[in-house]
């Protein structure tokens, strides 16, 4: 992949704005080209999950013996690259600190759109609890299963995903498994719940902040990004560490708590599309004014 997206010819560009998360931000422009990156993560199998990546893909075990050698050279690599990017932007606060770790490099943070014209705040819940989200390992949907199976309150899981049947092995009755849902009903489904249940840490969580945008209070790990948008106590309930324990009694809490929906949705309505489109206008305008002024010094 390295090899390939260098092939790219880029040399015709004032300006070139790279979407990135591993590999389009080695893009090689021209010398007069101004290369904006917009990065939703530093590379993670490489950087600070290479050790857990590597245990949990599913590969013969004499190819692992293998795959630290190639992870020293894509780092090499992926450290080479961040270097012909001019300018960053970071989706948020969380990554803005881990491109300065593995790169050392400033960035602006600007958050990504999420279609929050989508979901309403409704007055009433229904009482379960919910989680939206691909089922991998690390969302963590087997600490949120042997929570709920001890505190035996209602939660859905919406999404699919490899864990799918290992985790439906531990969930007990009160715990339904929807698969996939048409996009058309996932408002509902937020709107209808007691609480979003987020126990991952993400770079970026859009679900959380599909759920804040339908209203609903988040039971969340106070760790990624979800701490720069939710307020303790008025949007939800954080736990510390990623245990079954720590979440029931943060839903412990949450059980005994009231909230505001309407207050929890205005929150995240800075998140619109349009107010990303003006954001990223704004800065790619000025920053390509401000480089076009350096190339005539």
């Amino acid at each position: 992949m390295p090899i390939a997206i260098e092939q790219f010819d880029f040399s015709a560009y004032d300006v070139v704005l790279s979407d990135s998360s591993s590999y389009a931000k080695g893009i090689i422009t021209g010398p007069e080209t101004l290369h904006i990156c917009y990065m939703h993560t530093p590379m993670r199998y490489a950087w600070d999950d290479c050790q857990k990546y590597t245990q949990d893909f599913n590969m013969p075990s004499f190819i692992k013996r293998f795959v630290p050698f190639a992870m020293n050279y894509i780092r090499l690599w992926d450290r080479v690259s961040a270097d012909r990017v001019d300018l960053l932007l970071a989706n948020s606060n969380f990554v803005a600190k881990r491109i300065r770790k593995y790169y050392r490099k400033d960035s602006t943070v600007i958050h990504p759109p999420v279609s929050v014209e989508r979901f309403y705040a409704a007055k009433e819940n229904k009482g379960y609890y919910l989680m939206v989200g691909r089922l991998i390992a690390y969302k963590k949907h087997d600490i949120a299963i042997e929570a709920f199976n001890k505190l035996g309150l209602p939660l859905k899981i919406i999404g699919r995903g490899p864990e799918m049947k290992r985790i439906q092995k531990m969930a007990g009755p009160n715990i339904e498994f929807l698969g996939r849902v048409p996009d058309a009903d996932l408002p509902k489904y937020y709107a209808e719940c007691k609480a979003f249940v987020f126990p991952q840490e993400e770079d970026f969580g859009i679900v959380a902040i599909e759920a804040m945008a339908a209203g609903r209070p988040l039971v969340a790990f106070e760790g990624g990004d979800i701490p720069e948008h939710m307020e303790e106590g008025e949007m939800g309930v954080f736990f510390r560490r990623q245990t079954a324990q720590d979440l029931a009694e943060a839903v412990e809490q949450i059980e005994k708590m009231e909230f505001d929906p309407q207050y929890i949705r205005s929150k995240v309505l800075g998140f619109d599309k349009e107010v990303f489109k003006e954001k990223i206008k704004n800065y790619v305008e000025s920053a390509l004014e401000e480089h076009k002024l350096k190339l005539k010094i």
